[in-house]
């Protein structure tokens, strides 16, 4: 079981880059919508349009995508600490 969940409120995403720029290997920006994708996230789509990406992550990929969210301006990077049942940001 991985230790970390990351949620992305996709629709909330103003398309900055801050995520692909700190963590490229997870994160991409689209360039259909401008949007930032999840690399290999679970996709929840409504209308056609993916409203939320969601990603198992360990350890080692824990700073990166904690970076990612940190950097984040409009908040819709989220971590959450699975055992604890924690939101850390």
């Amino acid at each position: 079981m991985e230790q970390f969940k990351i949620e992305h409120d996709r629709p909330g995403c103003i398309g900055c880059g801050a995520c692909a720029a700190v963590a490229p290997r997870f994160w991409t920006m689209d360039p259909v919508d401008g949007k930032s994708d999840l690399v290999g996230a679970k996709k929840t789509e409504e209308s056609g349009e993916i409203v939320k990406e969601e990603m198992s992550i360990d350890d080692k990929n824990y700073e990166a995508n904690m970076n990612a969210a940190q950097s984040c301006p409009v908040n819709v990077i989220h971590i959450i600490d699975v055992k604890e049942n924690k939101k850390l940001i």
